[in-house]
């Protein structure tokens, strides 16, 4: 239950009989703000595209766009480049996140250096998204700041220069951003652009790993399993792997069957650490250290190994279930 303030419930038991003396709505309001504050205009368009009554907000939104509003643009320009309630059409997002990004809209200007980015709706152009991306980090976006970052690694769009590029993953990673996380923590601990720093490498790529980034995933579990940059755990390690697995990581789960085929860490299961195997090779990923290691695999382990992976993630049906009409 919501508790309400003392002072609160004073303010509006002082409040009721003057409201109720108001002679027009415009007295109660200029009232009521005095005592709770100026009211936040409500953003309509805003609010029917996140009930999802996308029509809505883009009737609402049009009148404010041609006025040149630059967050209404941007908005236009979300339904059209995801085709929400209307055909999907990047061209014309394209066209309102530029007079968006004219307009001052920032997130505009992101999405905007994306298009360029991929040619999606716009001829691809990396040094027109590197100068808008550019132009967003300068502001501080953090998404744009992690691109780049990405772009002073490569050297071709922007400056050469690792120092640079780290000191704006830590920005972008600052603002929990997952990919930033991760990169900055691999840039951490190899000492790309900044003194090595293993420990807190480790503890960013765990950072990305607890928001569900999947290359987070499979290297926190690593670390963990090497002791590198933080105390050896096996168990924790397994439980990171598992975790990357089941998100359907073929490296994780190749990775798993290993350990289930030697018994490190867990019970040794031949079959289970088959199954593992028939998951990742089902993506391509094949390995002769882990056939070598599941050569002994009886034939019938091997045979529910397979059936467990074709109904993966759930379990095979039992015989009564199969049976069924």
């Amino acid at each position: 239950m919501k508790i309400v303030p003392t002072l609160v419930l004073a303010s509006l038991a002082l409040l009721a009989p003057t409201l109720a003396r108001a002679e027009s709505v415009a007295e109660a309001n200029a009232i009521s703000e005095a005592i709770f504050g100026p009211r936040q205009p409500v953003d309509e368009a805003y609010g029917a595209f996140q009930r999802g009554y996308y029509l809505t907000a883009l009737s609402l939104a049009l009148p404010r766009a041609e006025q040149d509003d630059a967050p209404a643009q941007t908005l236009i320009a979300e339904i059209y480049a995801q085709g929400l309630g209307v055909a999907q059409n990047p061209a014309r997002a394209s066209n309102w996140y530029a007079l968006a990004d004219k307009n001052g809209d920032i997130a505009a200007t992101f999405e905007l250096a994306m298009m360029y980015q991929n040619g999606r709706g716009v001829p691809k152009d990396r040094k027109k998204a590197a100068e808008l991306f550019k132009k967003a980090a300068e502001t501080g976006n953090p998404e744009a700041k992690y691109n780049m970052a990405l772009l002073h690694v490569e050297g071709l769009y922007a400056e050469p220069n690792l120092a640079r590029a780290a000191a704006l993953l830590k920005d972008a990673a600052e603002a929990q951003l997952a990919e930033a996380q991760y990169d900055y923590g691999m840039v951490l601990l190899e000492g790309a652009g900044v003194p090595p720093a293993p420990e807190a490498g480790a503890e960013q790529i765990k950072l990305s790993a607890q928001q569900g980034y999947g290359p987070a995933l499979i290297d926190y579990a690593t670390l963990l399993y090497l002791g590198q940059g933080v105390k050896r755990n096996l168990d924790e390690a397994i439980a990171w792997y598992d975790r990357a697995a089941s998100a359907g990581s073929p490296v994780a789960q190749n990775r798993l069957a290993k350990l289930y085929a030697a018994g490190e860490g867990v019970e040794l299961d031949l079959q289970t650490a088959a199954m593992w195997r028939a998951l990742a090779r089902r993506q391509g990923l094949t390995d002769p250290a882990l056939d070598k290691l599941l050569i002994s695999v009886s034939a019938g382990d091997l045979a529910a190994a397979e059936e467990r992976a074709r109904f993966w993630p759930s379990k095979p049906p039992t015989r009564a279930e199969s049976l069924k009409p």
